[in-house]
């Protein structure tokens, strides 16, 4: 991660924000009963997030089965207008739509529509092909674990002017073509959000129905997960949401920018959803839970294999669409994470005991410290102090 001082935030703001004041109606409030611990940890960590490492803000839901639901904000989700920020706004939660596509082609598996051994080329012929890349060699297992060699179109678009990127609308196939004409990346592990655009397009290729309807129908509304929907060309997200930021230079001077409106059709199947924490860790305690995939399927999905460490961590291991790492206060933790170009950053696990979290940030981190500290705000909220 490029190390570069960060502009002083325009507004500084830290807030423990009420359950009542964020969550929707029926929500339980956190237990007070012995074993639930206490929050004082967990809101220090939001506060350094937007204090020592100057974000603009961070949110967090936590649910314990025993302990019942508590949300947790600081710093702002505009910084023009210093509204305060709230763990009941939308933001875009990025690569954590990766878990919500790979259900969806675990649930294909399940009813026998495909075979995660099936080949990119038995269902999308001719697409992988070219530039020493041959689909014929590369499952739907492999998409969905990133271990089938093929490069992230993100890279292609690295150096894109973002006023331009941010405006255009790319189609699925567009970013595959952007990814096919990068070098190979070293063998093994790979992290690639063209391995979920393709994926996307294996669903597209046994329902007839896009991806996106696809998760619509077969978990965002079963699930009711009311704030949580797929953008399309919109560069905007629907009623109340967190601004996002990014830094940008202008002449050689790193600036926070504005990156709320922004078409993220670049993330498609593997980044473009809209959601809330609250959302979010619903969706979670479904999939894990068993409701979203049989036992077998939801297996499969749990079966993990070493990530790069400067990606995951030295202890990092993905599945089909699920990160796994060890947990300061023992076992380990099974979720997601995401980042859009836009800004909002987020990362939502389980712990073994069923306890969850979901923090999403309004700003990138652009140093090592600041990604580090997001991550230890997650431990602290899955590992809370004992009373």
């Amino acid at each position: 991660m490029k190390k570069h001082a960060l502009p002083a935030p325009l507004v500084v703001v830290a807030v423990a924000v009420a359950v009542a004041a964020t969550l929707p109606a029926g929500t339980a409030a956190a237990s007070a009963h012995p074993g639930c611990g206490n929050h004082q940890a967990l809101q220090g960590a939001l506060d350094r997030l937007t204090g020592e490492h100057r974000l603009a803000g961070a949110v967090v839901e936590v649910v314990d089965p025993g302990c019942g639901t508590w949300a947790g904000a600081s710093g702002v989700a505009d910084v023009r207008t210093g509204r305060p920020a709230s763990a009941g706004d939308r933001f875009r939660i990025g690569s954590v739509t990766k878990t919500f596509t790979a259900t969806v082609v675990l649930q294909l598996a399940a009813e026998g529509r495909l075979s995660l051994d099936a080949t990119v080329e038995d269902h999308l012929p001719g697409l992988v092909q070219g530039g020493g890349y041959d689909g014929r060699a590369i499952t739907v297992r492999q998409l969905l674990q990133h271990t089938g060699g093929l490069p992230d179109h993100a890279d292609a678009l690295a150096d894109a002017d973002v006023d331009w990127l941010r405006h255009h609308r790319f189609t699925p196939r567009e970013l595959v073509g952007a990814a096919l004409r990068l070098p190979h990346p070293e063998p093994g592990w790979h992290y690639s959000t063209t391995n979920y655009v393709l994926a996307g397009l294996v669903v597209e290729h046994v329902t007839g129905r896009s991806v996106e309807d696809e998760v619509t129908r077969r978990i965002i509304d079963p699930l009711r997960l009311r704030d949580t929907y797929w953008p399309g060309a919109a560069e905007g997200i629907r009623g109340r949401h967190s601004h996002s930021y990014f830094t940008a230079e202008r002449d050689g001077v790193p600036v926070r920018a504005d990156g709320t409106r922004w078409n993220t059709s670049a993330g498609g199947a593997g980044g473009a959803l809209i959601s809330t924490p609250s959302d979010v860790n619903r969706f979670l305690a479904a999939l894990l839970g068993g409701r979203l995939l049989p036992a077998e399927q939801l297996a499969e999905m749990r079966t993990t294999v070493p990530g790069d460490p400067e990606r995951l961590g030295s202890e990092g291991r993905y599945g089909l669409g699920l990160i796994t790492e060890p947990l300061s206060c023992g076992g380990i933790r099974t979720g997601h994470t995401g980042s859009t170009r836009a800004g909002h950053h987020t990362v939502t696990a389980m712990a073994p005991g069923g306890r969850q979290a979901t923090i999403a940030i309004n700003e990138s981190p652009t140093t090592d410290a600041a990604a580090d500290a997001v991550l230890a705000a997650l431990d602290t909220a899955l590992c809370p102090p004992r009373t």
